[in-house]
């Protein structure tokens, strides 16, 4: 491949990335407002929150193969957790959709600290899409300078997500159907 043919693919690819980064935090917005009656998803939110776990570890895995140069590994590693997310995001938005929205039943500060993990879980969740695409996108092209350099700051910012996801389950699991 040429570099004005792997410039070209890369432009487009990064604009689809920019567009994906804007549609789907305005459509998972949109889709909240949806409402589908009659369905009953309510066993999603653990199964979500074990998707955001698995996701966690397969994160640490994944930095360890790379750490000890298993590339295959740590790109299938990696690409299961892109799958992961995204099956997270749809059972999230197919949850939202057909459930009403639970409140946070907490009192003192223990509240201000779910409201801080829930916010900052939220706007990180929001900025990881793209770090994660153009992450993954540089190493497919075999731009691995850039592409280390990039996920030096998409690897926290992911596990935080991960890791949170599955904090703010628990604590507002004793909430559902109250």
């Amino acid at each position: 491949m040429t570099n004005s043919t792997l410039s070209s693919k890369e432009k487009k690819l990064s604009r689809l990335i920019i567009a994906l980064s804007v549609v789907i935090p305005l459509a998972v917005a949109i889709l909240f407002g949806v409402r589908i009656e009659g369905v009953d998803l309510s066993f999603l939110p653990p199964v979500y929150a074990g998707i955001n776990g698995l996701t966690a570890v397969i994160l640490i895995f994944a930095l360890i193969a790379i750490k000890n140069k298993k590339i295959q590994l740590h790109q299938n590693l990696m690409t299961a957790c892109l799958g992961l997310s995204a099956a997270f995001l749809v059972m999230y938005v197919l949850y939202h959709m057909t459930s009403d929205s639970t409140s946070y039943g907490g009192e003192g500060a223990i509240r201000y600290i779910y409201y801080f993990i829930l916010i900052s879980h939220i706007i990180l969740s929001i900025a990881v899409v793209p770090l994660v695409l153009f992450t993954y996108l540089r190493a497919s092209l075999g731009q691995f300078d850039r592409h280390r350099k990039l996920a030096r700051i998409t690897f926290p910012v992911w596990l935080y997500v991960a890791v949170t996801g599955v904090i703010v389950y628990f604590m507002i699991s004793p909430y559902y159907g109250s």
